[in-house]
């Protein structure tokens, strides 16, 4: 039986691949590579998660901002990183350019219906609502919970370090460290004391996984999942997975299940909370508190009918972690960029934390946060599909493979789209010769022309880094204040040195740090730390 559903569904995606072979034909005018397999394309290249990023640094040197490449059956979509092109479709057009099925179910499935699951109007109620708590105001009241959680990392650390320099993996302890501010600052609850003798907790552990297996079943994912979710009742669903001999499955159910229970049992508590505290949410001054959720469930209870959010679109992809994962790496690396940042710091911090305005007025430590955020993009790609026949306009011309100029291009209706981040942020054209090198001191002084030039769509101007648009990450404000926090505490009383271990990045939905040669390593970053001449034992 599960032979013949195996090969119906096989054959069913492959007649469905042929056919959309038929409807992008013209895209073959498009320069790109050569398959690399008939029955795959150049999926296991984009993918890899070793060699995957010489692979599009390949594309961004032979090819221009569109290029063409192969899927499932040599079924033929498009790269782009075109700044206009990525206006269109992010911004102008965002209608008809809209996220994948598969990504928005799989969400749905995985994480109730949130921002990452929802589209149109439905999504821009959502974050009508949350607007207000990822405002800048909000962010300077919830400053202080910031430096508290900062500083129980810092003291942790240094308590490991009273015997001299120690290699520790600082992913795992940025990981912990940026969970517990989304749980205290976000959701009122702490998750995880940050201190030497208490393990990670299992809610963190448990999201990891859950990425990682769920990585696992992409083909499913992209194929399955978009119309399976239309068969039976959720009841029905539930049953038919613990049918299906895949431990997967059964392992990502089993995780989804305690993930969704954690956050019914945190809001559960957030709203007895609303119902017995009068004032709650404002302090004298009338401002926003500190805790998010509550400030959250507060603002939605002023708005009445359709704008109002269901409690399940409340309950609720961390990334922050990972770029100072990575700036701790880099400033591992270039001893001299530490040094000077660590000037910087020391005296802004000679009076104790530096308020909201002066954190962030603090140059060289922006610069080093834009350029690691440029260069190192936590989510290097996206996705969207085109729901209707359109016209895609170039910022600059393209030659096709027939030695004609294109200008724009014709994309039929369900044609896919992968977005580069990564390279248009590289891009040598608008950032320069010195794109792939990573430089905070070009932040220091006026960008390149072709900086200004190019017209940069995205919301953390002018990087694509937290996307563009209507679906641009609403919290890369919280995403700052935590890097710059964590990094002002840190750089201060730590000096960061490479462990003796080779490290590698691997490609995935977001970029993660491993040892190489080590068999069955989990992600890790295994760094020495030094106690500087700054930090009273």
């Amino acid at each position: 039986m599960y032979l013949q559903v195996l090969f119906t569904s096989i054959a069913s995606i492959s007649l469905w691949c042929l056919l959309r072979r038929q409807r992008t034909a013209h895209f073959l005018n498009i320069p790109g590579p050569e398959p690399k397999s008939w029955w795959t394309g150049n999926l296991m290249q984009f993918f890899d998660v070793r060699e995957g990023w010489q692979f599009h640094e390949m594309l961004l040197e032979r090819f221009g901002a569109i290029v063409r490449y192969y899927t499932f059956l040599k079924e033929k979509r498009l790269y782009v990183y075109d700044t206009k092109a990525l206006h269109h479709i992010l911004v102008k057009d965002q209608t008809i350019f809209e996220e994948p099925t598969s990504f928005l179910e799989f969400n749905k499935l995985a994480f109730g219906e949130g921002l990452l699951a929802t589209l149109g109007d439905h999504h821009r109620k959502q974050r009508k609502v949350l607007n207000p708590v990822f405002s800048t105001l909000h962010m300077r009241n919830i400053l202080p919970t910031f430096y508290e959680i900062a500083h129980q990392l810092e003291s942790t650390l240094k308590a490991k370090l009273q015997s001299g320099p120690q290699e520790i993996d600082m992913l795992n302890w940025l990981s912990r460290s940026a969970l517990e501010f989304i749980g205290r600052s976000g959701l009122g609850h702490s998750f995880d004391p940050l201190t030497e003798d208490t393990p990670a907790q299992k809610y963190t552990s448990s999201f990891k996984e859950l990425v990682e297996r769920a990585n696992g079943l992409m083909l499913l994912r992209i194929y399955i999942i978009p119309w399976a979710v239309k068969i039976g009742s959720p009841a029905f669903r539930r049953l038919v997975c613990r049918l299906i001999p895949s431990s997967n499955i059964h392992r990502i159910q089993e995780l989804v299940d305690y993930l969704w229970e954690v956050s019914v049992e945190i809001y559960n508590k957030k709203k007895a909370e609303l119902e017995s505290e009068d004032k709650v949410f404002a302090n004298e001054t009338g401002e926003l508190g500190a805790d998010i959720l509550k400030v959250l469930m507060k603002e939605n209870s002023k708005v009445s009918g359709d704008d109002q959010l269901d409690e399940k679109e409340i309950l609720g992809q961390e990334t922050t972690s990972n770029a100072m994962t990575r700036m701790i790496y880099l400033l591992s690396l270039h001893p001299e960029v530490q040094d000077k940042l660590r000037k910087e710091v020391t005296e802004a911090r000679a009076l104790g934390d530096p308020d909201y305005d002066s954190l962030e007025a603090l140059p060289y430590l922006d610069a080093v946060c834009r350029e690691t955020l440029r260069l190192f993009p936590p989510i290097p790609l996206l996705f969207r599909v085109a729901r209707r026949d359109t016209i895609l306009p170039l910022s600059k011309p393209i030659r096709g493979m027939d030695n004609t100029q294109m200008t724009e291009i014709a994309i039929p209706k369900n044609t896919n789209i992968m977005i580069s981040i990564l390279n248009c942020n590289r891009n040598p054209d608008i950032w320069g010769k010195d794109a792939l090198e990573w430089k905070p001191e070009r932040w220091l002084q006026p960008l390149p022309q072709s900086v200004q030039d190019a017209k940069i769509p995205g919301v953390y101007s002018p990087l694509m880094t937290f996307n563009a648009g209507g679906r641009s990450c609403i919290g890369f404000k919280f995403s700052q204040l935590e890097m710059k926090v964590v990094m002002s505490i840190l750089i201060d009383s730590f000096k960061f040195t490479p462990a003796d271990k080779e490290i590698t990045w691997q490609m995935g939905a977001v970029a993660t740090p491993v040892v190489v040669n080590d068999t069955g390593s989990l992600p890790q970053l295994p760094v020495i730390l030094h106690l500087t001449k700054n930090t009273v034992a």
